[in-house]
């Protein structure tokens, strides 16, 4: 997932960090987004084939003052991906 985010061409709006474990493996490659200040999101069951949409999510994620970000906002293809949402 990492590799399919860094050779995305939007890869440059992002601050990209690999980490070796989330805690998640009952859900696949995951996916962690946050900024002080901001909610923290994890997200899971990620397809590198999403690596645009994810970082579409960080997009919105990053323009909005708390980090919300609403279902009715995210791409369609991360809708059931959120698996936790942690307070700044």
């Amino acid at each position: 997932m990492h590799d399919a985010v860094a050779g995305h061409p939007n890869a440059g709006r992002v601050d990209l960090r690999e980490a070796v474990c989330l805690s998640s493996c009952d859900n696949g490659c995951a996916a962690a987004i946050a900024m002080p200040g901001k909610w923290r999101y994890l997200l899971g069951r990620l397809d590198p084939s999403l690596a645009g949409d994810l970082l579409d999510y960080a997009a919105i994620y990053a323009a909005h003052p708390t980090g919300t970000v609403l279902p009715s906002r995210r791409p369609a293809s991360l809708a059931r991906m959120v698996l936790g949402r942690m307070p700044a």
